[in-house]
């Protein structure tokens, strides 16, 4: 069996091809199970790898690995495969795709891409200011405001801190990390800061074995956040335009936008960077 994939990188900043966050798209999952797609996204060892599947109410229907993990929604690999099912299936610049949260709807302009994240719902973390600041090697006074645990697909802890400075100063505790956050599904934590205007910037850490990894552009936080901004008041219609990634290595650009329905939406610019294939010979 030849697997065809495409290696994408989502959330690019500027055109820049090496930019953004990497993912592999297998063209055709079908005939593959979980335990068989699970060990071709850690062959491949990146943050996502997904499988597009036919499906009847749909363009396609997507599923989403880590390395460790089956995700239900994750923001770079819904826009990265969007991208690559539209060049499948020819279904041109309006894209559903079914995940396991449900029908998730894209429109592109070009290379740009804009989803529709699901409506998030929002609870106070148990960890104290105190607590949350320490495990980020800050002080209480760094953060911004409360911390929110935010899931439109994917729950995530959100924390606003002072300004861009504290934003770049935060040094993880991977177990101060994982006390902060035992009420909720795993160890990470998204932190952002304005940074004049509409923009901000941000980081998003997770645990992956005993170690701290940065994401380079996390789509689903990024949805959080307007969950976040939503919890908080903020004035609508809004945009935000977010830079992330430049400290793991990989700068990013990702756009939010909260209409005035208070639907949120997660943008960016997806580069196809290579095809290949697998020559898959199941046991």
């Amino acid at each position: 069996m030849r697997l065809q994939y495409r290696l994408v990188n989502v959330f690019t900043r500027h055109g820049e091809p090496l930019s953004g966050n990497p993912l592999c798209v297998f063209e055709d999952g079908n005939g593959l199970d979980a335990a068989q797609m699970q060990a071709l996204a850690r062959q491949f060892n990146l943050s996502e790898t997904t499988f597009v599947l036919p499906c009847a109410q749909a363009d396609a229907r997507v599923r989403i690995f880590t390395p460790t993990y089956e995700m239900p929604f994750a923001g770079h690999p819904t826009l990265g495969t969007a991208h690559v099912v539209r060049s499948l299936v020819n279904c041109g610049d309006r894209v559903t795709l079914e995940l396991p949260i449900g029908p998730i709807p894209l429109v592109a302009q070009g290379d740009q891409w804009e989803l529709r994240a699901n409506a998030g719902t929002t609870r106070a973390p148990r960890a104290s200011h105190a607590e949350i600041a320490a495990a980020l090697g800050l002080d209480q006074s760094d953060l911004a405001g409360a911390a929110l645990w935010v899931d439109s697909g994917s729950e995530q802890l959100i924390v606003p801190l002072a300004d861009e400075a504290t934003v770049r100063r935060v040094r993880i505790s991977i177990d101060a990390l994982r006390h902060v956050t035992q009420d909720g599904p795993r160890a990470q934590v998204y932190v952002f800061s304005g940074s004049g205007g509409d923009t901000l910037c941000s980081r998003f850490f997770f645990s992956q074995g005993e170690s701290v990894v940065e994401d380079p552009a996390t789509g689903s936080a990024t949805a959080n956040l307007g969950g976040w901004f939503l919890a908080n008041g903020v004035r609508l219609p809004t945009t935000r335009f977010i830079s992330q990634g430049e400290m793991a290595g990989r700068p990013s650009r990702l756009r939010l936008r909260i209409d005035a329905r208070r639907d949120v939406f997660v943008a960016g610019e997806v580069i196809e960077l290579g095809r290949g294939y697998v020559e898959w010979s199941p046991p």
